[in-house]
């Protein structure tokens, strides 16, 4: 089996090139591309040569434009790289009768009310970005192609920039910290996201009825305060000297963006733990793992 992997070197895409060695031929690119191939997503003809020349069993779309307050300024950028891009990937890979694994976003919903956001909940994104990756899932939707859309929120790596990066350096240069504490999702690992797709993979290509929509996130859910608190205590149980005397719970109003944010980023699951036989780890254990990395424990 060959499976073509985009987006290599993102938060997500760098774990998938672990979790999707063990099945098959892996060709993994970035946006410079390699050997005449494109795996740039702004350049539809390029991609739309390089599926063709290559021909994968198994497309997995790891790239896409996620600069959520940029992307109001720049929506004709966004689309093209979240919904025509991913079209684009769409119908070449329904004329190869492949698979096309894409991956969305809690931002498709407007975040109101308090319940987990199923997949048939009616989409109304708040903001730009939102937009796009709905359009994008629309487009494969409308495509024909298998396809496994996995719908994930507040993603996170050891690697690159994080949230929980951020407030380990500002504890350690303030006493106050001011967090937002009327937004709720869980944090999930880009390690969790890489490890359940290659399962969820292996399972669909052997039952094409599995094509559609997911929801995939840790178990349980916290605000960003909440996340915050959490992040500190683990730092300072592990030693580490810290700044910081009082963290702050502050509404979402007071932290204005270009970008709105939803309030309610909960996801109910149980369509994927259910139909893929999984059990999704409280989203403590993933940050907690990923706080012993970046601390090199």
């Amino acid at each position: 089996m060959k499976i073509l992997l985009l987006g290599k070197n993102g938060q997500v895409g760098w774990e998938l090139q672990r979790a999707l060695a063990p099945l098959g031929e892996l060709v993994a690119l970035d946006r410079q591309g390699e050997n005449g191939l494109c795996g740039d997503l702004t350049d539809l003809e390029g991609l739309r040569k390089t599926i063709r020349s290559l021909q994968p069993d198994v497309l997995v779309n790891a790239a896409a434009y996620t600069a959520v307050d940029k992307a109001e300024s720049e929506p004709q950028l966004a689309g093209l790289i979240n919904a025509q891009a991913p079209q684009v990937m769409a119908g070449e890979m329904h004329k190869l009768e492949g698979w096309l694994v894409h991956y969305s976003t809690d931002y498709v919903f407007d975040g109101s009310g308090e319940l987990p956001w199923t997949e048939t909940a009616h989409p109304a994104p708040l903001n730009c970005y939102g937009l796009s990756k709905l359009l994008g899932e629309q487009a494969i939707q409308a495509s024909g192609c298998r396809h496994l859309i996995l719908r994930t929120s507040w993603v996170y790596a050891a690697r690159g920039g994080n949230f929980a990066r951020t407030m380990l350096r500002l504890a350690a240069e303030r006493e106050q910290l001011k967090v937002i504490a009327d937004q709720l999702g869980a944090p999930t690992g880009a390690e969790l996201i890489a490890d359940v797709t290659a399962h969820a993979l292996r399972c669909a290509l052997s039952k094409p009825d599995l094509s559609g929509v997911y929801h995939l996130a840790a178990a349980g859910e916290v605000s960003w305060h909440g996340y915050a608190s959490y992040v500190i205590e683990q730092a300072r149980a592990a030693g580490k000297q810290l700044a910081v005397q009082q963290i702050n719970a502050i509404p979402g109003s007071e932290y204005p963006t270009p970008a709105r944010r939803p309030h309610n980023s909960r996801l109910d699951c149980s369509k994927l733990r259910d139909t893929f036989g999984l059990t999704l780890p409280e989203w403590q254990s993933g940050v907690s793992r990923m706080l012993n990395e970046i601390q090199g424990h």
